[in-house]
């Protein structure tokens, strides 16, 4: 097994215990093994790393974007070097599949080469005043330092989709991950170092609870980056007050399977999007949705799929799924199942715990027919490896039961109809659809959030959209004496 390089504070270029003398283990949900053990930040290294943020950033708001640029590529190319030894230590601490973190890895150095392309492609505009002796124009200007708090299930990934366009508009960042996945992005600081980032410019200070409430408020930060529940999100927005923030928050996406579907292909996804990285992901396959006239035969093409998930060791190649990340997700897990088993749904596969694993949180490949409306199963995110499927009479009866969820971050639909298609497209209250494809797609170059008037945040990761969020638009106005 891997062992951790670094299990200390990252403030101002260099690794520290902290202030605080407290401490926290970390246990492997793969081994249940102790693999490190981190300081517990004080206020005092909150003050510390903020104070740093602040003076680094007043110099990198100034370095020519090119300049930046370049670090940032630089920074792409260190993580890629690095990225066996990084993904083997994300797969110890967080415990999705090696070849998973493999990806996570090379995806977060793609994203520091993405936002340097970019960032030198970020142009303003002239535009016509009534006033003909004045000129108007628009440029951007970093916010300021930010407070970027990240979730467990994409450690170094969800790190680098905001870092990377932070670092390439000007930005220096605070960054809170959670204390048992940190040692990965602590790890990674070295690659930062390598590429000759200048100090001060990311902070990893990882934390729980209250901490993370004295962040998001500190006084020197500017604005907030958000990755996680709906419910922390609504508590971190309640008290940093006006400060600008990017939020991508929980989703409950469907599958919505019409009855001209390629039954196999949609069944296929709905697996693969269920047990991806155990089901741990805001767009994984938390319903699936199937017409009245396909339920029996897409069933059917579902319980085939069920021999080629295996569940193991996730260092095992020949494993596509690992065990959840932490008991109170594999608690949640239980809690649904509990309720599909009083409402008296068909359990076809899986359903609850295996035993005979280092930990109690390896978790089967499940798959719930009969699921009603009302149920944990459909109301609530599951974040574990669990396929509900629900039925609907008909395409309009499946489009109302997509839309009275209160989450809307990402829906796939499977047709072969083009004018099914846009409609449900257009119609699907989500951020984003995906038509014949898994509810689980992602691409670094995708704007990713949730739909207005749905409690799934606002902003975008991904893409331009990410640098324009992270970025002041200003408009200078020039008066002409002629």
């Amino acid at each position: 097994m891997p062992t951790p390089p670094r299990q200390q504070l990252y403030i101002d270029g260099q690794f520290t215990d902290g202030t605080s003398g407290s401490s926290v283990d970390v246990v492997s949900p793969v081994t249940g093994q102790v693999i490190g053990t981190l300081p517990v930040p004080s206020s005092a290294d909150l003050d510390r790393a903020v104070s740093a943020a602040r003076a680094a950033q007043a110099t990198w708001r100034g370095v020519g974007v090119w300049q930046r640029a370049a670090i940032c590529h630089r920074i792409g190319d260190e993580l890629l070097k690095r990225a066996d030894v990084l993904a083997r230590l994300q797969t110890l601490e967080q415990g999705k599949p090696l070849a998973e973190s493999l990806s996570d890895v090379k995806e977060a150095a793609q994203l520091f080469h993405l936002h340097a392309e970019d960032a030198v492609r970020l142009h303003g505009e002239t535009m016509p005043s009534n006033d003909t002796h004045k000129r108007m124009f628009t440029f951007y200007r970093a916010v300021g330092t930010w407070a970027i708090i990240t979730p467990w299930n994409f450690p170094l990934l969800m790190l680098a989709e905001f870092v990377a366009p932070g670092l390439a508009t000007g930005n220096a960042h605070v960054v809170k991950p959670p204390t048992h996945t940190s040692l990965t992005v602590l790890a990674a600081m070295e690659a930062f170092d390598a590429a000759g980032l200048p100090k001060g410019l990311i902070n990893i200070l990882p934390g729980e609870g209250d901490f993370g409430t004295k962040l998001v408020t500190h006084d020197g930060i500017d604005a907030i980056g958000f990755i996680g529940s709906s419910a922390t999100g609504a508590k971190i927005n309640a008290v940093s007050g006006l400060k600008r923030s990017i939020m991508e928050l929980s989703g409950n996406g469907p599958v919505i399977v019409l009855e001209d579907a390629d039954l196999e292909a949609a069944a296929r996804a709905a697996a693969e999007g269920a047990y991806f990285c155990a089901g741990q992901v805001c767009c994984a396959t938390e319903r699936v949705l199937v017409h009245a006239n396909v339920h029996d035969a897409f069933i059917e093409q579902l319980l085939k799929t069920v021999p080629g998930v295996n569940l193991g060791d996730p260092f095992d190649p020949s494993v596509n799924l690992g065990p959840l990340n932490n008991e109170g997700v594999a608690q949640k897990m239980d809690r649904h199942l509990a309720d599909a088993r009083s409402r008296g749904f068909d359990i076809l596969a899986g359903g609850g715990r295996r035993t005979g694993f280092p930990t109690d949180l390896y978790y089967e490949f499940t798959i719930v027919d009969g699921v009603s409306e009302d149920s944990l199963l459909s109301v609530e995110e599951s974040f574990g490896p669990v396929v509900p499927v629900i039925t609907g009479a008909s395409d309009d009866d499946l489009l109302r039961i997509a839309n009275a969820d209160r989450l809307g971050l990402q829906a796939a639909v499977f047709t072969n109809n083009l004018t099914k298609a846009f409609r449900f497209m257009e119609e699907i209250e989500a951020g984003q659809v995906v038509v014949n494809d898994s509810n689980g797609f992602w691409d670094v170059n995708m704007p990713f959030g949730g739909a207005g008037g749905k409690n799934t945040g606002w902003g975008r990761i991904g893409g331009k959209h990410t640098l324009l969020d992270m970025s002041d638009l200003r408009t200078g106005i020039i008066h002409l004496n002629n």
